[in-house]
């Protein structure tokens, strides 16, 4: 066994996802409080004796973002005060992270701020997942395990025959290398549209490349805030795509303006998440349908604190080398027991 306890503690982000993710590895979350004062400050305070322990904290950073960050922010420091091995942060959803470069003169990279702080405070590694700028990576010194959702989405895709004859759409350029992965997952063939920007919240499709006709559009991203991804869709049907369009998107910001639009087209079918970011009742929508991200989450935990690779989960499809335990996690509990060298 390791010889540092593990120890599983979360934020008021998702307390959810977290209770699922210790359900899976046998644990109980850490006892810890978090209270917004009258005045708009945060409170934290650890209620467990976490001396020499290595510590995993679960807070994806949605909203409210700011003080989602913060909190954990605060936590990193009451860890570190009270003497923990190490502070291995799980930010499924991490801040900022379209905020990656400076698009125009004289703008902050927030996304680097936010690392900045984070990686000063004192965390040991960190954890995210589908980010939206693969470079966001090199802001950290620390160790960082840059996580897709790209198998999770794919299990929903795979079991229904229909799917067979589907295509997995790229929505821009940029996105291509994600939706290549995720086609070569689901082994579907590749199409990709090119789009113009027509104002802040609205898009247009210019043209599609790749055969699409008489095709079921399965339109892969990282997020999907005020649905303007919602608004090119209809440059697939003009391309002779089936009118039935389904998406697989990691983090359901989900602002008002996409739910509306998922009532409005008829022709998008279903919006596929996952819960790296918690899905209220008032975002809940009889299209959209979350898959949990708990058991790869849990399965990356269990390789670290046992000093196992996990190279299995990040590789391309096809390419490992061996089982992942996401597969044990699947059929239930991780034995916490196992060792290995």
């Amino acid at each position: 066994m390791p010889d540092y306890p593990l120890r599983i503690f979360s934020g008021s982000a998702n307390r959810s996802l977290a209770k699922e993710m210790a359900a899976i590895l046998k644990q109980d979350l850490g006892d810890c409080t978090t209270t917004h004062l009258a005045d708009s400050e945060i409170h934290v305070q650890i209620h467990e004796l976490v001396r020499g322990d290595d510590i995993f904290f679960i807070q994806p950073c949605c909203a409210p973002v700011n003080d989602n960050l913060m909190e954990l922010l605060l936590y990193i420091d009451a860890f570190r005060r009270a003497s923990v091995h190490s502070i291995t942060l799980v930010v499924p959803y991490f801040p900022y992270g379209r905020q990656e470069r400076m698009a125009v003169g004289r703008e902050a990279i927030s996304a680097r701020v936010a690392a900045r702080m984070i990686q000063t405070l004192g965390a040991s590694r960190l954890i995210y997942v589908d980010i939206h700028a693969e470079a966001t990576q090199g802001f950290f010194d620390i160790p960082v395990d840059p996580l897709s959702a790209r198998e999770v989405l794919a299990t929903h895709f795979s079991t229904d025959p229909k799917f067979r004859d589907a295509v997995v759409v790229s929505p821009d350029v940029g996105r291509t290398k994600v939706a290549s992965r995720f086609a070569e997952t689901l082994r579907l063939p590749l199409v990709l549209m090119h789009k113009r920007r027509e104002g802040f919240d609205s898009v247009r499709t210019t043209h599609v490349v790749g055969d699409i006709k008489d095709k079921i559009p399965i339109v892969i991203d990282d997020l999907i805030a005020g649905g303007s991804i919602l608004t090119q869709l209809e440059g697939l049907l003009e391309a002779g795509a089936r009118p039935e369009i389904y998406l697989a998107i990691t983090h359901p910001v989900l602002l008002p303006t996409a739910l509306e639009r998922l009532d409005k087209l008829d022709y998008i079918k279903q919006l596929v998440v996952t819960n790296t970011i918690p899905v209220p009742p008032e975002k809940q929508h009889p299209k959209v349908v979350v898959k949990s991200i708990a058991p790869l989450l849990a399965d990356t935990i269990y390789r670290i604190w046992t000093r196992r690779s996990i190279s299995p989960l990040l590789q391309r499809p096809h390419d490992a080398v061996e089982p992942p335990l996401l597969r044990i996690a699947r059929q239930g509990a991780i034995d916490l027991d196992y060792h290995t060298n």
